[in-house]
């Protein structure tokens, strides 16, 4: 019991329900140890709203640890060398950690395993990636028969509680400030509106989860409301391990509503990205239908003009206010409503027939739950690219979804430019005669958009 454990952090910032704190408290004194390692991610390093958000979600969790006399230990640079160096440095013998799958920390778990006697817990998702498979014992590439497979499978495990006892090292190893990993912005600070509208850390988390129990029953309707936003907004708690889903499942396993039932299945969902990245580790990145690398995206590289439609989709001057409002949203507070998420992705990919590559990696440097799983099958689920997808002909109109899900109130909110108009003006003012001057035309006509979208697909589809 006198031996060092070693508790490896990454996306699993909690002490409830974190099996490898727990499986460590078990063995000895406890060295809690985050690693800022940018470089293995490579490209899919951390996003700058996810920076902001793990900068808090350490301090949160660091305080709490402090209130039981115990720390963080932070490094940056290589985390299997930074661990292995702490390992001798401490006389620690094994790491516990919780089993991640982006490709670059399953090749880590790897070399750490091969240097060090490495426990891995399962404390991420409701079933490990691989728990359920088909008949052939294949991985399951469609959502709907992995989400019958799981929904057999329930209950998940039973979630755990806080250790009664971190046991302490008799000394501590250095460590780096948390000014030291450099994870908010300075120059300019333009974090204030995320500030603004999240609690970080563990115990907000929990706080959103009592909040969510009232109103989980109206999720089924409520969910395509931008302007009611009955929406969890667990996302990023649950990216950052704040909380688990095998506590949210637990909460409300007995309840009856279909509300319930449709968040159950969007749990279900984050379960199902994680096995499309371990089947395909570089889903995010390529394209999993064949034919797409030549079809006849707009590439912004390749032309001023594209990069500017690119940009004004960036900045919510698109002329389209429920796809503006939604970009706007997503700068100002580093969140999306899901319903404006579907319907900007595919006005980027459809309207604009820009690669959806080029929203994954905005959408990945904003968003504060950015996810490499959940992004990359987002994405390419919207552009029909997908091992299970939409069809890329189904594309979605801006304007008629904005008046069905009565987005007026949103708009107000984000696109202040149009905050005196009434509906149904507000979800159009170009064809109602009333755009203001400071709000520009639409970028493309729906109608244009759409047939210029078909012609390419039919182009791909005809080579």
């Amino acid at each position: 019991m006198n031996t060092p454990q070693i508790v490896w952090l990454r996306r699993d910032l909690r002490l409830a329900d974190q099996p490898a704190f727990y499986g460590a408290a078990q063995a000895g004194p406890v060295i809690p140890v985050f690693i800022l390692d940018d470089e293995a991610a490579g490209d899919h390093a951390y996003g700058g709203a996810s920076r902001w958000w793990l900068h808090h979600s350490l301090q949160d969790l660091s305080n709490t640890l402090g209130r039981r006399n115990s720390r963080i230990i932070l490094r940056r640079g290589n985390a299997v060398e930074q661990l292995i160096a702490l390992a001798k440095e401490t006389g620690a013998e094994t790491i516990h950690a919780n089993r991640h799958y982006e490709p670059w920390w399953r090749k880590a778990q790897g070399k750490v395993s091969d240097a060090l006697e490495l426990r891995l817990y399962d404390g991420l998702y409701l079933f490990p990636s691989g728990h359920v498979t088909t008949g052939s014992g294949n991985p399951y590439k469609i959502y709907t028969p992995f989400s019958k497979a799981i929904l057999a499978e329930m209950p998940p495990r039973e979630a755990l509680p806080e250790p009664d006892t971190l046991h302490l090292p008799d000394s501590w190893p250095a460590s780096d400030t948390l000014d030291d990993l450099d994870l908010l912005p300075t120059k300019p600070d333009w974090s204030q509106g995320i500030a603004d509208f999240w609690e970080v850390g563990e115990e907000a988390a929990q706080d959103r989860l009592a909040w969510w129990d009232d109103h989980v029953a109206d999720y089924d309707e409520a969910r395509n409301l931008p302007s009611v936003d009955k929406t969890s907004r667990m996302s990023p708690h649950l990216h950052f391990g704040e909380i688990s889903p095998v506590q949210i499942w637990h909460q409300f396993k007995d309840k009856r509503s279909e509300g319930w039932k449709t968040f159950e299945k969007e749990l279900i969902w984050r379960d199902y990205a994680q096995n499309v990245i371990c089947e395909f580790p570089a889903y995010p990145k390529e394209s999993y239908r064949e034919g797409w690398e030549e079809f006849g995206w707009r590439n912004p590289n390749r032309g001023h003009l594209i990069e500017e439609d690119l940009e004004a989709w960036q900045k919510g001057r698109t002329g389209y206010p429920i796809v503006d409002a939604g970009m706007r949203q997503l700068w100002q507070t580093g969140w999306m409503h899901n319903r404006v998420r579907m319907i900007a992705a595919s006005f980027l990919i459809k309207h604009l027939l820009i690669d959806w590559r080029h929203g994954e990696r905005w959408f990945w440097d904003t968003l504060v739950d950015a996810d490499y799983g959940s992004n990359g099958v987002n994405w390419q689920w919207v552009s029909g690219t997908g091992v299970d997808s939409n069809m890329f002909v189904r594309i979605m109109a801006p304007l008629s979804q904005s008046e069905k899900f009565d987005a007026a109130a949103y708009i107000r909110q984000y696109v202040p430019e149009l905050a005196e108009l009434d509906a149904p003006h507000i979800h159009d003012p170009e064809e109602h005669g009333c755009r203001p001057d400071d709000y520009p035309r639409k970028i493309i006509a729906h109608k244009a958009g759409r047939e210029r979208a078909l012609t390419a697909y039919k182009h791909m589809k005809d080579a």
